[in-house]
């Protein structure tokens, strides 16, 4: 890895853009621009909300994150993005139906000057989309080319000194890495080529990669997290990281799940259910999407639990999950889990719970310090893969043949220590065993 630097300063406009102004990138917007009118509070963001805590206990240093390392003003936050619909921010904040009308109103002049610019759309990947704002060119390697331009005009127009972009748009159906993913000459060989296997996902990451601009990868797709887009990262001095917002059963499931590993308690089985109605559900109901999906939610378990390393406690783990489409929860989803887990001799007991939460909700912060720390990452000389900004996903991206870490304590840890690293000060281990030598010394 390069030479991680003291970070240069925000100064400047920092444009935010997102292929998918649909229901999470609206509510991320509309949230920020309330937030600007002090009309509201920036719930769930570390980056707004959270203090870090510097040096040794005793020295009472906790200090708010935003305080602590130089990151962009949200007044200085400007939007853009791609959508395969023609609505504005407003309107599609509107039929999103996630945040209530009177706040929309509010900031209707906001949000309606947002229009998305005509998206790459392949409906093979998304197949219960039928996308009518799209771009007429259809061959790929003229895509990314489009894809550039739009970047470089929407930062003239709007007079930014630096850009990120966040994937918001649908889960695209499953694939893995081919041949035509391997290296970058490969990956631009299958562009020119017009090769099926180049997903729109990885067609935004690799214009944006291109153009010097952070992506991070809020769907399961393959996207930024193949070889040729990884190696390109690196090359350019581009931050990446991904994949797939972590915000309502698997988020609890990283906080449950590392409790009952640290007590070592055994688990027979976790079964998981889902029902959720935007269009994040619909794209989801199709069998191809949905596996997608179901990849990124089962390995969480098995990253943390390790049956091959506990096979006493988890060696026989029954793992199922389901999401079911449900139109009238709207953005509103349901999960339900039922796990079975045993204690001392074998004893059998349950834990249940039922979580109903907004999904966009529970995304938009996550998107608001992902585009503040993948842009402290660029200006920190940190490139390529961002695996401390692991707290936010649920299939963290990481070096091949690198496993995850989804312990949440854990990853706020790194995340922490990577911040305490860049500004300078001692990491943090928790040990705590000089408190007491230095009080032995006291008395003695």
């Amino acid at each position: 890895m390069d030479s991680i630097t003291n970070p240069k300063s925000a100064d400047g406009k920092l444009g935010v853009l997102m292929p998918g102004l649909g229901a999470v990138a609206t509510t991320f917007i509309s949230g920020v621009e309330a937030i600007k009118k002090d009309m509201a509070k920036p719930i769930g963001s570390l980056t707004q909300m959270s203090k870090i805590r510097l040096g040794k206990r005793t020295e009472n240093r906790n200090i708010p994150i935003k305080d602590f390392v130089p990151l962009a003003e949200l007044d200085d936050i400007v939007f853009g993005g791609w959508d395969v619909y023609p609505d504005n921010v407003y309107e599609s904040a509107m039929n999103a139906g996630v945040l209530d009308k009177n706040l929309l109103w509010d900031l209707k002049p906001e949000l309606e000057s947002i229009k998305p610019m005509k998206a790459v759309f392949n409906h093979e990947y998304v197949k219960n989309l039928d996308g009518r704002h799209i771009k007429s060119q259809t061959h790929k390697y003229e895509q990314a080319q489009e894809l550039m331009q739009d970047i470089e005009e929407f930062k003239e127009a709007n007079g930014c000194s630096r850009l990120v972009m966040i994937w918001c748009a649908s889960t695209e159906i499953y694939t893995e890495i081919e041949d035509c993913h391997e290296t970058i000459e490969d990956f631009e060989n299958a562009l020119r080529n017009d090769d099926p296997r180049i997903a729109p996902s990885m067609i935004y990451a690799y214009a944006a990669i291109k153009s010097g601009v952070p992506f991070a990868n809020g769907a399961p797709n393959l996207t930024c997290d193949v070889p040729a887009l990884i190696s390109l990262a690196k090359k350019l001095n581009v931050p990446i990281a991904g994949k797939d917002f972590k915000t309502g059963q698997t988020l609890m499931k990283t906080i449950l799940a590392p409790g009952l590993s640290a007590r070592a308690l055994g688990i027979n089985g976790w079964f998981s259910s889902n029902i959720l109605g935007n269009r994040d559900g619909k794209v989801l109901d199709d069998p191809d999407n949905f596996k997608t999906k179901e990849v990124s939610k089962l390995s969480v378990l098995d990253n943390i639990l390790r049956p091959d390393h506990n096979p006493d406690l988890y060696g026989d783990l029954y793992h199922k999950v389901r999401i079911n489409y449900y139109p009238p929860h709207g953005d509103n989803k349901e999960s339900w889990d039922n796990i079975d887990i045993f204690g001392w001799l074998g004893y059998q007991m349950q834990i249940k719970i039922n979580f109903l939460c907004k999904d966009s909700i529970l995304a938009a912060p996550i998107v608001l310090d992902l585009a503040l720390f993948m842009d402290l990452a660029q200006r920190s000389n940190m490139n390529g893969i961002q695996e401390w900004l692991s707290f936010y996903f649920k299939s963290p991206q990481t070096l091949p043949d690198l496993r995850a870490e989804h312990d949440i304590s854990r990853q706020l840890i790194k995340l922490q220590n990577t911040l305490r690293h860049i500004m300078g000060e001692d990491l943090i281990t928790h040990l705590g065993l000089d408190y007491y030598q230095e009080f032995a010394e006291q008395l003695f």
